[in-house]
């Protein structure tokens, strides 16, 4: 058990690595094939041909691709990104100052998520084909149909505008402050998980409740609260918990809209500055944080499988 334990991970880091390697790399290219020159927009129109062609020495853009290519995977393995076109410090600074928030924000909306989808798809499965189930199915059709850039502005103009109860927009100064920030922009990521993942453990319930144990179990007079969550539920969370990890990567890119909209300062705002400036070092270092967060989460999802169901450990 020991050593299965420690080859899987192992094992999902020979998988991942590779895809990281090569999300990087296109990143990298496709930076650098976008039209425009990013010393020419720091320093306007009007700059001298020398003043631009230092500049651009300064930052190693006068360097053939290949070389750029080759210095920059160098720097990663020292831990040095490099520095910001535009905003002129260390990119590893920026991105750890920004990515924190984005790590709050994605799991709030997670914790929400489950919060709601675990609580309505075992009852949704438990009431299967009744009105219980036809609402619960209504209502996650509706969370799946309603993108966050329609649902952000509403919860604004409900709960921030006309009620008053929650801050606009930005996160605060910390503390407390930063939870009331966090409401509106978590809900908004949390209710369209919520639908996904209410959809998939009504499935998975309906597909552990029909089996030959769950029968058995209740034909030895357990109570029915001890089948569904001792018995069933625990064997349905494979599939969840599949579902979980890739959504996870999907909050993080649905982050960068919800960061937008309520002026979150996250690394999805951070990231679309960055493209828009053409910061070349900053999304690289950007992509490659979210990336790094992929691999941690499909780890963690590995190990949590042998968690959630022990014939896995076998």
């Amino acid at each position: 058990m020991t050593l299965l334990a420690i080859a899987r991970p192992l094992r999902r880091i020979a998988i991942t690595l590779p895809v990281l390697w090569v999300v990087v790399s296109v990143v990298f290219l496709l930076i650098h094939l976008v039209p425009g020159d990013p010393i020419v927009q720091m320093l306007g129109e009007g700059a001298t041909a020398s003043d631009v062609s230092a500049l651009r020495h300064a930052y190693g853009l006068d360097l053939p691709l290949g070389t750029q290519y080759a210095n920059y995977w160098r720097g990663i393995l020292h831990a040095d990104l490099g520095q910001s076109l535009r905003l002129h410090d260390s990119v590893l600074h920026l991105v750890g100052q920004r990515y924190p928030y984005t790590l709050w924000l994605t799991l709030a909306a997670l914790l929400i998520g489950m919060a709601i989808a675990f609580p309505a798809g075992v009852a949704s499965a438990l009431h299967r084909d009744r009105w219980q189930d036809r609402t619960l199915g209504v209502v996650s059709l509706v969370g799946l149909s309603f993108p966050n850039f329609a649902l952000g502005p509403i919860l604004i103009l409900v709960f921030s505008i006309s009620l008053g109860w929650l801050p606009v927009s930005g996160a605060g100064t910390g503390g407390t402050t930063l939870l009331t920030h966090l409401v509106l922009p978590a809900i908004t990521l949390g209710l369209s998980l919520a639908a996904v993942l209410t959809r998939m453990i009504r499935t998975a319930m309906l597909e552990e409740l029909s089996q030959d144990y769950i029968r058995t179990a209740r034909a030895k007079g357990l109570t029915e609260r001890a089948v569904v969550y001792r018995h069933a539920l625990p064997n349905a969370l494979i599939p969840v918990l599949t579902i979980l990890g890739l959504q996870f990567g999907s909050l993080l890119s649905g982050a960068i809209v919800t960061e937008t909209i309520f002026s979150w300062p996250g690394i999805g705002r951070l990231t679309l500055s960055a493209i828009s400036n053409r910061d070349y070092a900053l999304v690289q270092g950007c992509i490659l944080a979210i990336g790094l967060t992929y691999v941690a989460v499909n780890l963690l999802t590995d190990v949590a499988y042998t968690v959630a169901n022990p014939r896995l450990r076998a």
